[in-house]
């Protein structure tokens, strides 16, 4: 199980700095996130500052953008940090699609999705290959590159793509369009086991591949006292409001909850959900454990269950915090 990070929402000054400090840590790879700054220009300064690592978004918005803007960007990443750029892409949920960028939600987030990942690899094959870009389907006709507009060929030209999601229907195309998963924060070990990983498996049977071939990339919500544990409850709760997240909660029976979480989120009475995740809620939801033990709880939970595994904590490396220096030897086998 490789052991990774999540670059902070930190301005860009900082993401060089960081990001050859968590090289050196130790980390297997260093994820950016869309939240507060753009996901891809932290990585263009870490792939010019670090050697092994690697480094991808964890998620870029794919309905943010067009297929172009995102092939070009991911062409010039991997080019740059030497084939070690994974594209991780996510379709966000309608509102913040059409009220914060702007942007149509599609009749079908799966269907356009697909035709997004098939896109790209239009292009990148066009590029590549020198072949014609000839893309059609209901969301995208992409038929015009001219030599002016091709950046040409590059040394690794094979960027592995990840899907971000909750419900099945985007498992199953990850399964069989992607290399790699990005399960949401909000989960739990069952829906894991009983929800993701049949539902990989059942798209990758379809398209006639190998499951083991397909990654699960998990970030897991931690709590080591008390002060941690309240935050955890804040962003369960966040989470739990969303509708298209409900479905975690209701395999586990708490379904009603989470419809209780979404109508205290309409009227944005936000202090009062903390309250509603229960002491079961927490451990099931999130890893539980001292941080003596932290290590111990995170692979009893995700060794042989996730290919690879973040934890949702800002990535510091001061010195007077050895968070990160004492648990990642012990994430490795070591003391």
């Amino acid at each position: 199980m490789n052991f990774d990070v999540s670059l902070p929402p930190v301005s860009l000054g900082q993401a060089s700095t960081l990001a050859r400090q968590a090289e050196a840590l130790g980390f297997d790879a260093l994820w950016t996130s869309e939240t507060q700054h753009d996901p891809f220009l932290p990585l263009a300064l870490a792939a010019e500052h670090t050697s092994r690592v690697r480094l991808g978004t964890a998620v870029a918005i794919g309905f943010a953008r067009s297929p172009a803007t995102l092939a070009y960007t991911a062409w010039d990443l991997a080019e740059s940090s030497g084939g070690r750029f994974i594209l991780g892409i996510g379709t966000q949920v309608r509102a913040h699609i059409e009220r914060r960028f702007g942007m149509p939600w599609p009749a079908s987030p799966v269907g356009k999705l697909r035709e997004m990942i098939a896109s790209l690899r239009a292009f990148w094959n066009a590029w590549q290959n020198g072949e014609p870009l000839q893309f059609r389907g209901e969301y995208f006709r992409l038929t015009l590159m001219t030599p002016f507009f091709n950046p040409g060929p590059i040394g690794h030209p094979h960027i592995p793509i990840f899907i971000a999601g909750v419900n099945p229907g985007m498992c199953r195309l990850a399964g069989e369009v992607a290399q790699g998963f990005h399960a949401h924060p909000l989960h739990s070990e069952r829906y894991l086991r009983e929800v993701v990983r049949p539902t990989l498996a059942r798209g990758a049977a379809k398209a006639g591949r190998n499951p083991n071939e397909i990654q699960l990339s998990v970030t897991a919500i931690t709590a080591c006292d008390e002060t941690e544990a309240d935050f955890a409850r804040t962003q369960l709760a966040f989470y739990a409001s969303t509708p298209t997240y409900r479905p975690v909660l209701a395999l586990h029976g708490w379904g009603d909850l989470a419809d209780r979480l979404r109508t205290l989120a309409g009227r944005g009475v936000w202090s009062e959900m903390p309250a509603l995740i229960s002491d079961e809620m927490l451990r099931t939801l999130a890893v539980v454990a001292p941080q003596q033990e932290l290590a111990e709880a995170l692979k009893s939970r995700y060794q042989g269950l996730a290919d690879r595994l973040t934890l949702y904590r800002a990535f510091t490396a001061d010195p007077g915090d050895p968070f990160w220096g004492q648990l990642i030897p012990k994430m490795r086998g070591g003391e």
